[in-house]
């Protein structure tokens, strides 16, 4: 272990081999609607469609990037209980200028089109959480969670952008962390890297606890723990330690202090002492890491 100038703390595993398992590659339909060209700050130019993705129980709405040319590992990104919004497109934008194919649905398609909350900057969650709850109740139950995810990778193994010989990217906020889990458990032989960003309920009390799928998994892993949720649960760094060891999942579990839930995201509200939750400085040495996971992973 060891602490860097702001504090924050790493615990990396080196990789280790894994045996073979069949899997069969998942498939969906898709329907592409509007198809926009947007020009990337830096890289490749980046292409941005909106898409609908045929899942078990209807069409879900989503974007997807990928720059304009040749083909490139895919990415899934979870985003966080607010949805898909414009701080996650431009996470896509910015990770296809990286020369990925990436995908953000919008998970709650099932109660309604994105985005679900206009504007994500002045939610208060003293008063406003009972708000989300129709749109996160219809997830709670992991199987569809999984059939989700299983439209989600077989839409980017249909896609011309998408380099098939690559394994898959899948990242998730808040509560996409968890589902980033079950998603790499889901596809393991598909996703080579997993990356979690301030992700709840990575480990619960509960049978179906998503930390129990360590046995599952192939994937390289990353998981970026705010100091807030550190400070309510320390014990769960802990416990992903031990159950990716055993596992032997090859994972870099990093602590950052002085971050509160969600600082990885731009128009997260403001703390009820008027602080920003949004900490730049952290959220770009997570979007680093991140970089460098893939690069070493679905290269």
């Amino acid at each position: 272990m060891a602490a860097d100038e702001r504090g924050r703390v790493s615990d990396s595993a080196p990789p280790s081999g894994h045996s073979r398992r069949d899997f069969v590659t998942l498939s969906a339909a898709a329907g592409l609607a509007a198809s926009t060209g947007v020009g990337a700050a830096s890289g490749p130019r980046v292409i941005e469609r909106d898409v609908h993705i045929q899942t078990a129980d209807g069409s879900c709405d989503a974007a997807f990037f990928h720059p304009a040319s040749g083909q490139h590992p895919g990415v899934l990104i979870w985003t966080d209980v607010f949805g898909l919004r414009p701080a996650y497109r431009e996470f896509g934008r910015r990770l296809a200028a990286e020369g990925y194919a990436v995908l953000v649905p919008n998970p709650f398609y099932r109660t309604g089109k994105a985005p679900i909350i206009a504007d994500v900057s002045s939610f208060n969650f003293q008063t406003d959480r009972e708000k989300l709850t129709p749109f996160t109740a219809p997830l709670s139950d992991p199987r569809i969670i999984e059939a989700d995810a299983a439209a989600y990778v077989g839409f980017l193994d249909s896609q011309a952008p998408v380099n098939k010989s690559k394994r898959l990217g899948v990242q998730g906020y808040c509560f996409g962390g968890p589902l980033m889990l079950r998603t790499a458990a889901l596809a393991p032989e598909r996703v080579g890297a997993g990356a979690s960003f301030h992700g709840g309920g990575l480990v619960t009390d509960k049978p179906d606890s998503p930390h129990l799928l360590a046995p599952k998994l192939k994937s390289r892993l990353y998981i970026a723990i705010a100091g807030s949720d550190d400070q309510r649960q320390p014990d769960v760094k802990d416990t992903l330690r031990e159950a990716f060891a055993a596992a032997h999942v090859p994972v870099e579990i990093e602590l950052y202090p002085r971050a509160q839930h969600g600082w990885c995201v731009p128009d997260m509200p403001h703390q009820p002492n008027g602080e920003p939750i949004y900490d730049k400085p952290d959220a770009e040495q997570a979007w680093k890491k991140l970089l460098t996971l893939y690069r070493g992973a679905l290269s």
